[in-house]
């Protein structure tokens, strides 16, 4: 079955940019000229994803605006000339059927997930973190999840390989390549130190799964933090299912993460023919200052 439909969690607070995301969502932090969502939904859509779920919370209404029409702010274009700026503001409200729903309490993205459930039926969906811009010179990451799911026909997972020193930091996967870049797992270990990782490959924000995700999710405990983890979910998943991972063809970007938003900005950047060499004029100077 062809995958149709997304969930987008986008409900967090976005702590680690305080005090921006006081007032704003971490989801609408901008990679130049367009926030972080956009990038997301453009890539579900890439992908051929038709309806996105967007689970938001209190404050989050700024989301919803951005992707609404703004005929004011046409007409002004229109009347000024700004062709260019037009077709990008009318392109954003027409991208995919957007949905909402709201989680009241924020208990963990598998709670954010749980929340989907009436939206997704019976069908197969994939997973975009809000705050996680994902690129790639071939395939989108999600087009390549979909494409592995017609191959398994199981829920397969986003991964790519770090350093060993910072597994720590993810939940890591053990498994076999069945395939080049397709292994079917054999455990989720969440944040684990060197010596106890399985391997180096973590997951990399991206989801496919069957809608049986949900049965696991609604007898979840709530682990640390009193929030329900979707990798305890899938752990008790796979007890029943097979699972597989896709080593991503691309890189993963964490706008969450200010370092890594610092450093998507200057990448991004340095791929507009626009910026390019300014911004590398700046940095030259930079250096040599």
């Amino acid at each position: 079955m062809r995958i149709r439909k997304a969930v987008i969690p986008a409900a967090g607070f976005g702590t680690r940019f305080l005090p921006f995301t006081k007032a704003v969502p971490k989801e609408l932090i901008p990679v130049i000229d367009k926030p972080t969502i956009q990038y997301v939904v453009e890539e579900a859509v890439a992908a051929g994803i038709e309806d996105i779920l967007i689970i938001v919370s209190t404050g989050k209404q700024a989301i919803q605006d951005h992707f609404n029409p703004v005929f004011d702010l046409e007409q002004r274009l229109e009347e000024s000339g700004k062709i260019a700026e037009l077709e990008a503001i009318r392109k954003i409200s027409s991208l995919a059927n957007l949905h909402y729903v709201y989680q009241r309490e924020l208990l963990g993205l598998g709670h954010a997930v749980l929340q989907a459930k009436p939206f997704i039926g019976d069908e197969p969906f994939a997973i975009l973190l809000g705050d996680t811009v994902t690129t790639s010179d071939n395939a989108p990451v999600t087009k390549q999840l979909c494409d592995a799911f017609d191959t398994v026909q199981s829920p397969v997972v986003a991964m790519e390989t770090v350093p060993m020193e910072k597994v720590s930091r993810y939940g890591v996967i053990g498994g076999t390549e069945e395939r080049p870049g397709l292994y079917r797992v054999h455990e989720f270990v969440e944040k684990p130190s060197p010596a106890e990782a399985p391997s180096n490959l973590v997951v990399a924000s991206r989801y496919v799964f069957t809608p049986e995700i949900f049965d696991y999710l609604e007898k979840t405990p709530r682990g640390k933090g009193g929030e329900i983890q979707i990798t305890d979910a899938m752990k008790m998943m796979l007890a029943d299912y097979p699972m597989y991972g896709r080593r991503i063809d691309g890189r993963r970007h964490d706008i969450g993460n200010k370092l890594e938003f610092v450093k998507s900005t200057i990448e991004f950047a340095l791929k507009r023919d626009d910026l390019r060499d300014d911004v590398k004029v700046f940095i030259k100077e930079l250096i040599g200052e």
